[in-house]
């Protein structure tokens, strides 16, 4: 699986921390590369254009607060960026919604948690059927 991570200054910090973590995983670095303010929409822009290239199979994108990110991510056709705050949310992201994008709060979350919610996500297994439904209009939504 090819991973992608990106953050502004608020999640540069859980950034680095994942990468050391999973740094047997291959995984691109999109930014931010320090901890200077930088703009959450850019970020989601590069991670949406990495994810719809299928340059990235999933990707993990982290603000302060994890919300703005998301709402920037999500305007772009065909992704599915979840806002993952519990093990339960990382479970159905990937079974109910197959989401394709992570986001984390840099500054509301813990490293050791959302490890343990990465790695829920990576062993869920999306379901499909009527979830395939949902998402299929999702994509049709104007």
């Amino acid at each position: 699986m090819n991973i992608a991570i990106a953050a502004d200054h608020g999640g540069y910090e859980l950034k680095e921390a994942l990468k050391t973590h999973y740094q047997n995983l291959k995984m691109a670095d999109l930014g931010t590369y320090d901890a200077e303010s930088v703009d959450y929409p850019d970020m989601a822009q590069k991670m949406a254009h990495a994810v719809l290239s299928k340059m990235a199979d999933l990707g993990i994108l982290i603000c302060g607060t994890g919300i703005g990110i998301s709402i920037a991510a999500n305007r772009f056709k065909g992704i599915r960026a979840a806002l993952i705050y519990s093990q339960d949310a990382a479970r159905l992201a990937k079974e109910h919604n197959n989401a394709n994008v992570l986001v984390f709060g840099g500054r509301t979350m813990a490293v050791d948690d959302v490890i343990k919610y990465i790695d829920t996500f990576m062993q869920s297994t999306y379901q499909g059927g009527r979830h395939q439904r949902r998402l299929d209009k999702l994509d049709n939504m104007e």
